[in-house]
C-alpha cells in the first residue's frame, strides 16, 4: 500500500505551509503563489512531512489516498 497525494489548486490559497512542512513534494509558482505537486507519490520518508502538509494547508487543498 501506498500514499497519493492529490492537489486541488483551485483551492490554494498559496499559503506556503505544504511548502514548509515537505518541501520534496510541494513548491509555488513564482507568478502567484500556488502550490505545485512535484511528486504525487512520496516515499515513506516523506509521509510525515506530508501529512502535516495536508494538516496545515488552510484551503483543504491537500487529499491523501492511500492505494
Amino acid at each position: 500500500m501506498h500514499v497519493e497525494v492529490e492537489l486541488d489548486e483551485p483551492k490554494c490559497v498559496a499559503a506556503g505551509q505544504c511548502v514548509l512542512a515537505a518541501p520534496d513534494v510541494f513548491d509555488q509558482r513564482d507568478e502567484d503563489g500556488v502550490a505545485v505537486l512535484l511528486d504525487d507519490r512520496p516515499g515513506p520518508d516523506l509521509l510525515d512531512g506530508v501529512k502535516e502538509a495536508a494538516a496545515l494547508c488552510p484551503a483543504a487543498a491537500i487529499r491523501l489516498v492511500e492505494r
